[in-house]
């Protein structure tokens, strides 16, 4: 019985001899990844690490960062993934909001982040460190005892650091192992950083089953297309930004025939139908997942692979062992076709933001749940993102309700524009925003990255939007740019845009 994320590594159905990572030239058997972590453990512990104690982990997706991650959980601590990407003033301010005790980090990392203002006997470098393998005691946690927190990029101010228990992030690997089917022969490339629960749960559903994971870094359409078939993949993950690069015009992955490659996943976002419909044609027999999620909640929807042709818009239904509601402002159910909020109930409920009550009350609340011996209440989450239902109860996602803007007295997703406008096949990447303007309305700027700069012309794409969207739709301003600047979860970064934009004096 799994009752905690270290009964991961105590799983005695998994063969120690059995491949279980795979990091650049590096190989790892079940036996040696224990190894690695039980020398993690003990110096941790001999740090003064202990029940509770929130360790930063700043490290590049690694088989050291998956000890280090480990080996706080054994010591019953409480893990704070910092991604590899960020900076001194991102980091700083991760470590001194999560109250970390301790840093685990390299050289590497340090010297992206910069001279850090954090206490250097609480920093401790991998590549300085000496380990020894001593005994340790097992601690006593249970799955209700805080595990994680994740710092999301959140759309205003600054990053919240949501709390996640080892029963959340245990039964959302459980969850999506179900429904994906997977196995111990499953072999998973993990794509996404580990400081995004989304990719996370690759490393964990992996070591549930049994299977392999190899960890890639490099995201150029060619290199993952050699992983794939160097290890024989069968499951990927990706957000929508990724699914464009390897649906683009040179990409091998829409070239070659992948056949170990069983299923792809998608969320963090809509994917655009057209890339949609790109991999059913291309690769006929790949099962594709179009799916939903919040950190708040990790993973709230999924829909069924055989209805892809059918709803290639649709994010689908509940997982398993989770109920999703559509509310509208007065709390009522919504029906069919009735935009509404969606409400996540179910075990993957996180426990709130840590040191954040205000935004904990406002968006974990407690409501009433009907029940055979009369209405009891539960606490739920509000997820902040506008969907609708169809008559068959398939969801679809709208768009954010702080992103969504207002134009002529029309609520408007930026999201839905930005699907028109990969429907022109023009251009391979797009990211609508508003900026002010001199007139009473703000602008949509679509800020797009044309398939091919050799004859795209703006005004062409202007008139293609003019023709399929009512007016107070169509964008203002096409703005043509070289890159789509992302956040630490690989989604589009719209207030980064944004500010690019205005500093370029485009308007």
């Amino acid at each position: 019985m799994l009752y905690t994320l270290c009964d991961l590594i105590y799983n005695k159905n998994i063969p120690e001899t059995k491949e279980i990572i795979v990091d650049g030239d590096i190989r790892v058997d079940f036996k040696t990844l224990k190894h690695k972590i039980y020398l993690y453990r003990y110096t941790l512990r001999s740090n003064g690490i202990e029940r509770g104690d929130r360790v930063g982990i700043y490290l590049k997706k690694s088989l050291d960062l998956i000890a280090s991650l480990f080996a706080v959980w054994l010591n019953g601590g409480v893990a704070v993934i910092i991604n590899e990407v960020l900076k001194k003033n991102q980091v700083e301010y991760i470590l001194n909001h999560s109250q970390a005790s301790m840093l685990i980090t390299n050289d590497t990392a340090l010297k992206n982040a910069g001279a850090l203002s954090f206490e250097k006997d609480k920093i401790l470098n991998i590549d300085r460190e000496e380990f020894n393998n001593e005994y340790s005691e097992r601690i006593n946690i249970i799955g209700n005892d805080l595990a994680l927190i994740i710092y999301t990029s959140g759309s205003t101010g600054m990053p919240k650091g949501v709390m996640l228990s080892h029963t959340n992030l245990l039964s959302g690997a459980i969850i999506v192992s179900d429904y994906l089917q997977l196995t111990k022969d499953d072999i998973i490339i993990s794509l996404l950083p580990f400081s995004f629960d989304y990719g996370l749960n690759q490393l964990l559903t992996t070591i549930l089953v049994g299977g392999k994971i190899v960890l890639q870094n490099s995201v150029f359409p060619a290199d993952i297309c050699n992983t794939i078939l160097k290890e024989n993949v069968t499951g990927m993950a990706g957000v929508p930004l990724l699914w464009q690069q390897l649906a683009q015009e040179r990409s091998p992955f829409i070239k070659k025939n992948f056949p170990s490659l069983r299923y792809i996943t998608n969320s963090g976002g809509r994917m655009p139908e057209y890339i949609t419909r790109l991999f059913r044609r291309v690769h006929p027999n790949l099962k594709i997942y179009l799916m939903y999620g919040l950190t708040e909640a990790f993973r709230s929807t999924y829909l069924d692979p055989s209805k892809i042709d059918l709803k290639p818009n649709s994010i689908g239904k509940a997982i398993p062992n989770v109920e999703i509601m559509v509310l509208n402002e007065k709390g009522e159910i919504c029906k069919p076709g009735e935009v509404g909020e969606l409400v996540h109930r179910g075990a993957c409920v996180s426990l709130g933001y840590w040191r954040d009550e205000k935004s904990t009350e406002e968006r974990f609340k407690t409501i009433s749940i009907p029940r055979y011996d009369g209405n009891y209440l539960e606490k739920v989450v509000f997820s902040g993102d506008s969907v609708k239902y169809d008559e068959d109860g398939d969801l679809y996602y709208i768009g954010r309700k702080d992103q969504m803007f207002k134009i002529s007295g029309f609520r408007i997703s930026p999201e839905e524009v930005e699907e028109y406008i990969f429907q022109s096949n023009q251009v391979s990447h797009a990211v609508v925003f508003t900026v002010p303007s001199e007139g009473v309305e703000d602008i949509i700027v679509a800020a797009v990255m044309p398939k091919s700069h050799q004859g795209f012309i703006e005004n062409e794409l202007l008139a293609y939007c003019k023709e399929v969207m009512p007016p107070y739709m169509v964008p203002g301003k096409i703005w043509v740019v070289n890159q789509i600047p992302q956040t630490t979860t690989g989604k589009p970064d719209r207030i980064k845009l944004k500010e690019m934009f205005l500093n370029s004096q485009a308007i």
